[in-house]
């Protein structure tokens, strides 16, 4: 179970709240951290994203939590991504990220499944499952589906 994860952004704030209402959460400030908020989703698992401020780097070294330092390494763009379901359906996605200026659109996995795909500040990539969507996501997420579709490439 993925309980959270953590991106760096530009407007924290901003990104908590929009995130908080994709998933009808909520968004606070996230005290452990200068100018980091979290956005929770409201759900039995805790389900949350931490948001900090871009440039930022967790780094060891402190025995009750790690460090965020800034660094300015020139780019807004990550590898990192996450696939997250949403009560929300293409339409209502595609609303909110045209009211942000943000880019979506639907991400077909072929015969697996579909996403929409959202680049929050259009730098952080979200694949975002409605509630068939994630149906999709959940029936072909499975090590048995992976190892037959690694053995056919």
């Amino acid at each position: 179970m993925l309980h959270h994860i953590s991106i760096a952004v530009e407007n924290p704030q901003h990104v908590a709240e929009v995130l908080a209402e994709l998933w009808g959460g909520c968004a606070y400030p996230f005290p452990i951290y200068p100018d980091s908020y979290i956005a929770f989703a409201g759900d039995a698992h805790g389900t949350a994203i931490e948001v900090y401020p871009i440039g930022s780097e967790l780094m060891p070294g402190r025995s009750d939590l790690p460090d965020l330092q800034l660094k300015h390494s020139g780019s807004k763009f990550s590898a990192t991504h996450a696939a997250i379901s949403v009560p929300l359906n293409q339409q209502q996605i595609e609303k909110i990220a045209q009211r942000e200026g943000w880019q979506a659109q639907l991400g077909d996995r072929g015969t697996f499944f579909q996403v929409v795909e959202l680049w929050v500040e259009n730098s952080i990539l979200l694949e975002l499952l409605t509630p068939e969507m994630a149906a999709q996501y959940v029936a072909f997420s499975t090590p048995e589906n992976w190892e037959k579709l690694v053995l056919a490439v």
